[in-house]
């Protein structure tokens, strides 16, 4: 007889759908242009778009509802935007910022109901309690936490509400109404409530997942709905399928803990840094960020990937496996044997190709008392060990300074809001890259720590 069983060891058979609503789950619209409008009131009410980098070149990576209006989209060039729209506020990406607000909100509405999980950082699961699940009592809750936003934090900053009994309906409710929409979803909504719904725009649910449904002649959600556990399980090749089909109908699966196995960063190049020269300064830049959060994480890495988006299209790729090592040094160099492979290839015309995008990542990450670093570690040269643990303690040592709240200061910005500028300590070779430039991107499966910004 098969059994499913959760990751804690719980029987899921035995999992029966809450009663009533079980999560409210909260989506703040428009971030990124939200927290612009929030820091600078001037700008409440107009059309605004958030880019990656100060540049005429790039496109819009958040779009404020009043620009929405308009027909700006995210991808949209800023010379475009302009077009549409002269008076357009163009801003670039204050990432640092947008994690100080994430936080301020969270303890708001904390205030009100216990955090089950943030996904994003615009995005957060509440739990609600046995008495807090009719839908008078969830929807009093709701408005209580949109209300507490607006005045204790800002009324720029709206969001939309879904309340539904596990926490993947109170999402696809969520999505049902924007800006500042309040929906509830109830089992017995369903399936009719969302039958409209694009089967792709439900978390779980990506392109190959949505092919092999429709071998199965399952194109909309009544169809999906109403298909068989086991056969969720078969057509997404995993549990996951069935843990899918218990969290559409309203069973509250735990989810399960994920485990960190890649660090990356990528950066869209300004028409300055699009050659391989300056290029290959912010590839290093972006790396001795990664390997900083390596060390913070308690980790080590054995593998680098390096990859070029370049201009007006084309894409180069590499990796390399290295012994597992913290040391930046070590790290740096393997990047620049990536990096004489890419000017190899590329021959003469090296020089001439524009690189639009660079991204790196280190994978095959291990903590020290891993029995597979430790067996590896065997074949490694004794000196050579010495000499990365040598290193490895004089990165630690470097970001413990750059971590020093001492070795930073803040700078008022035009509205009398504080932008973060540190003093650091770095490799001389970085010193002509541009820190704002740079930055810290927002991943949206995870909110950014602090210490990713230092860098």
């Amino acid at each position: 007889m098969y059994v499913l069983m959760a990751h804690n060891g719980e029987n899921i058979n035995t999992y029966r759908p809450i009663e009533g609503l079980g999560y409210l789950f909260l989506d703040f619209n428009a971030y990124f242009a939200s927290v612009e409008q929030h820091d600078r009131p001037e700008l409440r009410g107009r059309p605004v778009i958030v880019t990656p980098l100060s540049s005429e070149h790039t496109g819009a990576i958040a779009v404020s509802y009043e620009a929405k209006a308009l027909g700006i989209k995210r991808g949209t060039k800023v010379r475009d935007a302009r077009v549409i729209c002269p008076g357009i506020a163009v801003l670039p990406a204050r990432h640092d910022r947008y994690v100080e607000i994430h936080k301020i909100l969270m303890t708001e509405i904390e205030r009100h109901l216990p955090i089950a999980k943030v996904y994003s950082i615009d995005e957060a699961a509440f739990h609600l309690s046995k008495s807090e699940r009719s839908s008078a009592a969830a929807t009093l809750i709701a408005r209580q936490i949109k209300r507490g936003i607006a005045e204790n934090v800002g009324p720029a900053l709206r969001a939309s509400i879904g309340l539904a009994p596990s926490r993947l309906l109170a999402k696809l409710a969520a999505e049902r109404v924007k800006p500042d929409g309040l929906t509830v979803l109830k089992l017995s909504d369903l399936p009719g409530k969302l039958r409209d719904i694009p089967l792709t725009d439900i978390p779980g649910i990506g392109t190959g997942v949505a092919a092999r449904l429709a071998q199965s002649d399952i194109t909309d959600f009544t169809s999906l709905w109403n298909l068989e556990p086991k056969h969720a399980r078969a057509i997404w090749g995993s549990v996951a399928g069935e843990r899918f089909w218990y969290g559409l109908h309203g069973y509250d699966i735990v989810e399960a803990p994920t485990t960190k196995s890649t660090i990356g960063h990528s950066r869209v190049l300004s028409r300055d840094y699009e050659r391989p020269d300056k290029a290959r300064l912010v590839a290093r830049a972006l790396l001795l960020k990664a390997a900083s959060r390596l060390r913070h994480y308690g980790m080590h890495t054995g593998s680098l990937s390096l990859s070029l988006r370049l201009r007006p299209e084309g894409k180069w790729e590499r990796s390399k496996h290295f012994s597992q090592t913290q040391d930046s040094f070590q790290i740096l160099q393997e990047l620049d044997v990536l990096w004489d492979e890419y000017l190899s290839h590329r021959g003469r015309e090296a020089e001439k190709i524009r690189i639009g995008n660079v991204a790196i990542c280190l994978h095959r990450l291990y903590r020290p008392e891993d029995i597979a670093i430790r067996q590896q570690d065997l074949f490694a040269d004794e000196d050579r060990r010495a000499v990365d643990d040598r290193r490895g303690r004089l990165w630690r040592t470097i970001d413990l300074i750059n971590a020093d709240p001492k070795a930073k200061f803040r700078q008022l910005g035009a509205t009398g809001k504080g932008v973060p500028a540190r003093k650091h300590v770095t490799l001389a070779s970085q010193a002509s890259v541009d820190l704002n430039y740079l930055g810290a991107k927002i991943a949206f499966s995870r909110v950014p720590e602090e210490s990713e910004f230092l860098y």
